[in-house]
């Protein structure tokens, strides 16, 4: 793997910008769309871009597949196409900007999560960033003034999903290449979205329907530079990157949905994320022996 950081850091950046123009297109379509059946157009296009990569990449399909963990890594695709749809739901109760804001959360879940599942030890600092950053999420909520919605318990479920998700992925890895990671995430997601649509179905308004390909592109797209930026830098360098879709969501909520910010998600999304980027750094130092 090369070890460019300002061209990884690039990357992550274009990134973090299309994985939130998607979710703005997203939730412009799930207002007037089925969720399950955008999800599953989602997955079919990337199964098709899947297909086309095969005809010219020099590898066979049978290596890029190779997998010593072919029920976890199905799993992992799975895991992660029904967390899209609750994810995507959730845009329409709470907005881009709460629900970035709750799912920012998600590292700190993948930290905690990482000592039982992935046998990590964390001194004393890491697990007060972890609880601090529990905080910045009651101070989202705001449990004190009865406003915790269903769309903030999705918002909390669709964390802790997608932190289930990265520990799989991190588990993978140990054996399997990102490749082989990628194809399979689009394979597991591709089944179960069809298995889906053949019970939950409605077909996308005619007038969506470009806005339906934008979409599927900046999937496929986004996707793909996740795959390169981890190819070309360390994953704990670029991971704090990763937090610019809370901003670039949150400038795409209030600029063209409208959405608010009030002074306490703001309070709360800094406090966590400054502790995420605090536990992201402590692994550096320790993975480096800084």
């Amino acid at each position: 793997m090369q070890n460019n950081v300002l061209f990884g850091i690039t990357l992550m950046v274009i990134t973090t910008f299309m994985f939130s123009s998607m979710d703005g297109v997203s939730r412009y379509l799930a207002e007037k769309n089925n969720v399950f059946t955008l999800v599953t157009m989602r997955y079919w296009f990337i199964a098709f871009v899947m297909i086309i990569t095969c005809l010219f990449i020099k590898n066979r399909i049978s290596d890029i597949l190779n997998t010593k963990q072919p029920y976890i890594q199905f799993s992992r695709g799975v895991i992660l196409s029904l967390n899209n749809c609750l994810v995507v739901y959730t845009f329409t109760l709470l907005g881009l900007v709460e629900t970035h804001a709750i799912i920012a959360c998600y590292p700190l879940i993948v930290a905690g999560l990482s000592v039982p599942f992935l046998g990590e030890r964390f001194g004393w600092r890491r697990w007060m960033a972890i609880f601090t950053g529990f905080i910045g999420v009651i101070i989202i909520l705001r449990p004190n003034t009865n406003v915790i919605t269903e769309g903030s318990i999705f918002a909390i479920i669709g964390a802790i999903m997608f932190a289930v998700y990265l520990i799989l992925t991190r588990y993978v890895s140990r054996s399997d290449t990102a490749i082989t990671s990628f194809f399979w995430t689009g394979i597991g997601g591709t089944v179960t979205m069809s298995l889906i649509s053949l019970f939950i179905w409605d077909n996308i308004l005619k007038e969506d329907y470009l806005w339906l390909l934008i979409m599927c592109v900046l999937s496929a797209g986004s996707h793909f530079m996740m795959v390169k930026t981890l190819q070309v830098a360390e994953a704990s360098v670029v991971q704090p990157f990763s937090y610019l879709q809370l901003v670039f969501g949150s400038i795409i909520g209030v600029t063209i949905f409208s959405e608010s910010i009030d002074l306490m998600i703001i309070v709360g999304a800094l406090v966590v994320i400054g502790s995420g980027l605090f536990t992201t750094w402590r692994e550096y130092k320790i993975k480096h022996n800084i």
